[in-house]
């Protein structure tokens, strides 16, 4: 494992138990019922054991949004052709996908960065590019990305939020763009969550039954192929 990917996980703390006493406490004196505004209680502990503070505030917000291909896209996987990632970016770009006007109602600042997008963007001062490869390899016939470079997509993360943190930043939600994302995404979950590919895929871009199943069907052939382990997720 690289320095940085030991350094940002060994800083990784538990929640700040003491504050979100505090703010538990802070909420049951409210003039309300108690718990009955649901999960926002919830969140709002939670968020004050991440900042350690009972008070936690929430006004510099990010959300930084990933875009790169998927090669087992090739399989059928998505309604969608692969073409439709660029499209994507581009529309991020302009401001107008569902992202952008979310974000727009709740003063979040959105960062597009192109990790592997298989279409080759032009320049714009909105696009960070970190683009490892022009999308990566298809998962059901050989490994997906090497070691390398699965470190390397993750330190850009790593990297690009360390930016935003300097520019302020109380709060971030992550997002990713590729056709071909939900049948990577399933895989992973169902070798970390020790379930079924079956259990965990969805129908991401709209599949019908027949294509649902072989979806399922391509995932399950990629992990008897790469033999995955839980306990090596990088």
């Amino acid at each position: 494992m690289s320095d940085i990917l030991s350094k940002t996980i060994n800083n990784i703390k538990p929640l700040d138990k003491i504050s979100m006493t505090k703010a538990k406490e802070r909420q049951d004196t409210l003039t309300k019922p108690i718990g009955s505004m649901g999960r926002l209680e919830t969140l709002s502990i939670q968020i004050a054991g991440i900042q350690g503070r009972p008070m936690p505030q929430i006004k510099q917000k990010a959300v930084i949004v990933m875009a790169a291909d998927h090669g087992v896209a090739a399989q059928g996987t998505s309604a969608y052709p692969q073409e439709v990632t660029a499209q994507m970016v581009l529309n991020f770009l302009h401001g107008g996908a569902g992202i952008n006007v979310i974000s727009r109602h709740v003063g979040a600042r959105v960062i597009i960065v192109d990790m592997g997008v298989a279409t080759q963007l032009d320049a714009n001062p909105a696009l960070i590019s970190r683009k490892i490869a022009a999308g990566t390899q298809d998962m059901s016939k050989r490994p997906a990305m090497t070691i390398g470079q699965a470190t390397q997509a993750v330190e850009a993360g790593i990297e690009i939020v360390s930016i935003e943190i300097k520019k302020g930043l109380d709060i971030v939600a992550t997002g990713d763009m590729g056709i071909g994302n939900t049948t990577a995404s399933s895989a992973i979950c169902a070798i970390m969550a020790g379930k079924t590919a079956a259990e965990v895929t969805g129908r991401g871009t709209g599949l019908d039954d027949r294509q649902l199943q072989n979806k399922i069907r391509i995932i399950n052939e990629a992990i008897v192929l790469n033999k995955p382990e839980s306990s090596k997720p990088l």
